[in-house]
């Protein structure tokens, strides 16, 4: 027959439990220094890769007249956001030249998410808007308004295309690519501002 056991047994039992995977995995406060600048680099790169991953493709529910959601876009956005004018439009700039290895140089998509970059910490840093999950869609449907038109201005400089046909293609392409953008810029910001947070308070302790 078996005997059932006690209260105290089971609560003894979790507590040696949670012990151990105290001591397996300790909290992120009690990491070395240097654990902490290589976890966070290692996000960034890891995210940065996945939106690059994810730029050329085109999954169901995730494109409106054959356009995605512009990943790179988001994530400068997420950076530049708690960030100086200088890094958010150096990061612009770094992503671009990465995504100019992608497709072409020519037009570059550098000079586009450097200014979005830009334009994103100056907003934050005069606090114009708070900062919340539609405040940061607000802020990436105009930044990709802004990436897009000049993206198109840098096509009409070039002078191998017809301008009304780059204009009436780009009127539609901005508008999806800002929906789509704005819609799933919170599966990319929430994460990353979480985790940035937490170092930021880690660091400051």
């Amino acid at each position: 027959m078996k005997i059932p056991g006690f209260p105290g047994d089971r609560n003894r039992k979790a507590a040696s439990s949670a012990q151990k995977s105290y001591f397996l995995i300790p909290p992120l406060v009690l990491w070395h220094p240097w654990w902490h600048q290589f976890m966070d680099w290692m996000i960034i790169f890891l995210t940065v890769l996945l939106c690059l991953l994810l730029l050329p493709t085109r999954l169901p529910g995730m494109q409106l007249l054959r356009i995605g959601p512009n990943w790179l876009l988001i994530w400068v956005v997420a950076w530049s956001v708690n960030r100086s004018v200088f890094s958010g439009m150096l990061s612009g700039i770094i992503l671009g030249l990465l995504q100019d290895a992608m497709t072409s140089p020519d037009p570059t998509h550098a000079l586009g998410l450097g200014i979005v970059g830009m334009l994103t910490a100056l907003i934050q840093k005069q606090r114009f808007i708070q900062e919340d999950f539609i405040s940061i869609a607000l802020i990436v449907f105009a930044m990709a308004v802004v990436l897009d038109t000049i993206f198109a201005v840098q096509l009409s400089w070039a002078g191998n295309r017809h301008m009304d046909s780059i204009w009436t293609y780009y009127q539609r392409a901005t508008l999806a690519s800002a929906i789509l953008s704005s819609l799933w810029a919170p599966v990319v910001y929430y994460p990353l501002n979480r985790w940035w947070q937490q170092i930021k308070l880690i660091r400051n302790s």
